[in-house]
């Protein structure tokens, strides 16, 4: 898997792509017009099915900060997260709070290279997939790799059920 020319090649989570070692293909997109969820559009703009483009969402559980990685096209399972952390309960985070944690804008929030390395969670729907889809860092940029190159990349647990 090569990089696309043109793309960026700088973001904090490309950087910690790159030095993990790990096989990894960027795409740059652009939303003329959003149809559907945010997610909906960018997997039409880059001609990828929705199942293959998840999306990275900053939680609570129990009042700590963890990351969830879930299909575009599914919801977050609050129970499952929370009995995958060994929480009680678990709420999303306030957007501000998910920016201070991760140090990315939310909407190009990517579960790697953030500030501050938070427990992550990941759908095991990513196992299904060659490849799959998550945020490079920054809105219109999106990483591409194997589900064995991202748990090589990042020390995540998977968790059946977590996009509910």
């Amino acid at each position: 898997m090569g990089k696309q020319k043109g793309a960026p090649q700088n973001t904090p989570a490309i950087v910690a792509l790159k030095r993990a070692g790990v096989e990894f293909r960027v795409h740059e997109y652009q939303l003329t017009e959003e149809e559907g969820t945010y997610g909906e559009s960018v997997a039409k703009s880059l001609g990828v099915e929705p199942g293959r483009m998840y999306k990275t969402l900053i939680a609570e559980v129990d009042g700590s900060p963890v990351v969830a990685v879930v299909p575009t096209d599914k919801q977050l399972g609050l129970k499952a997260l929370a009995a995958a952390a060994g929480g009680k309960r678990a709420k999303l985070a306030d957007p501000a709070d998910a920016e201070r944690w991760t140090g990315y804008v939310t909407g190009g929030i990517s579960p790697f290279g953030q500030k501050k390395r938070l427990p992550l969670f990941v759908d095991g729907t990513t196992a299904e997939h060659d490849t799959f889809f998550v945020s490079g860092g920054q809105r219109g940029l999106q990483i591409e790799l194997r589900p064995a190159d991202f748990m090589a990349a990042q020390a995540a647990t998977v968790v059946d059920g977590l996009g509910a």
